[in-house]
């Protein structure tokens, strides 16, 4: 048996396609959508991560704007841009991207974006929003993880999903978008016992751990749909949390890295960019 690639490449392109059309509707209404990403510091992967967006901005018609600070950029002078971008018309979603340097509280920064313009889906009403099933902007990755999901075409009503990672920012998230979809979820961590064991029962196995092909054909049920939310670099390579060539032998589905969840993630926000200009625009 060999698993069925999930193209997050291809569904992403399927998808800016749509939000074109989105964006050029708007256009026609005397609306633009504008999203603002703030960059403080030098970090290479995020440097990448921020000229990808921007990229992923002009492909489909929405006005970018990318703000780099010096890593010696003080909490106060960030906040005091995020509430700037707050008041701004043309700026529909900012983005502050992390990590941010040591001296700076994320969790400050995060809290001064306006929950309307939130499209990176971290602030705590945008959480909570999910959590108690109110309408709010979803965390990205999350959002991607079950797109590619539903891509396979399976019913996940009554599935066995098990998400490895509780980070708020991808694990816990997308286990309550699991439930969403009727699934039965287990969360797994560094201190749960029997892991293997744990993941080998999933029909839905998420992991999200940040450690280079953690989950070996070990974890994977057969005909399982396996999510790699991992981008790890090892010697120059990206590797996801899932050692690819033993799971593929397993699952029914699997994500590759890269061109899995990571372009669907920018896909997303590009989505939540357009939705916020679609609702407070």
């Amino acid at each position: 048996m060999s698993a069925e690639i999930i193209s997050g490449k291809e569904l992403s392109g399927e998808i800016r396609e749509e939000l074109k059309d989105k964006v050029n509707a708007l256009r026609k209404k005397g609306r633009t959508p504008g999203l603002a990403v703030v960059l403080v510091g030098e970090d290479p992967a995020s440097q990448v991560y921020v000229n990808n967006k921007e990229k992923a901005c002009l492909e489909v018609g929405i006005y970018s704007e990318v703000f780099r600070l010096c890593a010696t950029t003080s909490q106060e002078e960030l906040i005091a841009l995020v509430e700037k971008l707050n008041a701004d018309d043309n700026i529909h979603g900012i983005l502050v991207q992390l990590p941010l340097p040591g001296h700076i509280d994320e969790g400050a920064v995060i809290r001064a974006i306006s929950p309307k313009k939130d499209v990176d889906g971290f602030h705590v009403q945008s959480a909570g929003a999910l959590f108690t099933g109110l309408p709010g902007f979803v965390a990205c990755t999350p959002k991607a993880c079950i797109k590619l999901i539903r891509k396979t075409g399976i019913d996940m009503t009554g599935k066995h999903a098990v998400v490895v990672g509780r980070s708020n920012i991808v694990g816990k998230p997308v286990a309550i978008l699991l439930l969403n979809e009727h699934c039965t979820v287990t969360i797994c961590h560094s201190r749960t016992k029997d892991l293997a064991k744990v993941c080998a029962s999933a029909d839905i196995l998420v992991a999200a751990i940040g450690r280079p092909e953690f989950v070996t054909g070990a974890f994977i049920k057969e005909g399982a749909v396996v999510i790699d939310v991992g981008i790890n670099r090892v010697e120059g390579k990206l590797k996801g949390d899932v050692k690819f060539d033993e799971a593929e032998k397993k699952a029914a589905y699997i994500t590759p890295v890269p061109g899995g969840v990571g372009p669907m993630t920018i896909t997303m926000l590009l989505e939540n960019t357009v939705e916020a200009c679609e609702m407070y625009g």
